[in-house]
């Protein structure tokens, strides 16, 4: 795996909203560097100054690694609902995190105290899912949420879940290869 390449695709992808003359030759990419024909899951995430300034992903392999990246890549910068287009003196200045992710594992679980046994903060990303609603939290969320109960509360909220006694989502949990 070229991490350099990865990180150099997703500069490429954002930054063509800048320069009309940047174009991905994903043709030659894809000769020259056949893992990125595999399917592939990604994240993208853009911080400013230590602070989020985007982040898209896929949770579930679609497309090739190449058009997975490309497209979350310019998405994170451009179409994150939560903030305002990138600018280009932003770009400038932004850190850009690749993540790889595993294919997502269905975990079967008793109560909440089973769930804390099969969940490894900082290994694994979690994905809640009930009733057509889904969110999910990279393992790197656990970094400002080390508190277990936190973290999924957190993550309750942000998927707008109404948590009762009727609540008992699916979880799945997935691992992610970082590239800064």
């Amino acid at each position: 795996m070229n991490k350099e390449l990865l990180k150099d695709i997703a500069k490429q992808s954002i930054k063509s909203k800048f320069d009309n003359k940047i174009k991905i030759d994903k043709e030659k990419l894809l000769k020259e560097f056949s893992f990125l024909n595999e399917k592939r899951a990604t994240f993208v995430t853009l911080t400013l100054n230590g602070e989020l300034r985007g982040c898209i992903g896929s949770l579930v392999a679609t497309k090739t690694l190449l058009d997975d990246l490309i497209s979350n890549s310019y998405m994170a910068a451009f179409e994150d609902p939560r903030f305002f287009e990138l600018r280009a003196e932003e770009f400038e200045k932004v850190d850009i995190e690749i993540s790889l992710l595993t294919k997502p594992k269905k975990i079967d679980y008793l109560d909440l105290n089973d769930l804390k046994k099969q969940i490894i903060p900082n290994k694994h990303g979690v994905i809640l899912e009930f009733k057509a609603k889904r969110s999910t939290f990279l393992p790197q969320v656990w970094q400002q949420l080390p508190n277990f109960d936190d973290f999924f509360s957190q993550l309750c909220y942000k998927g707008g879940f109404e948590v009762d006694e009727n609540f008992r989502p699916d979880i799945y949990i997935y691992e992610v290869e970082k590239i800064k």
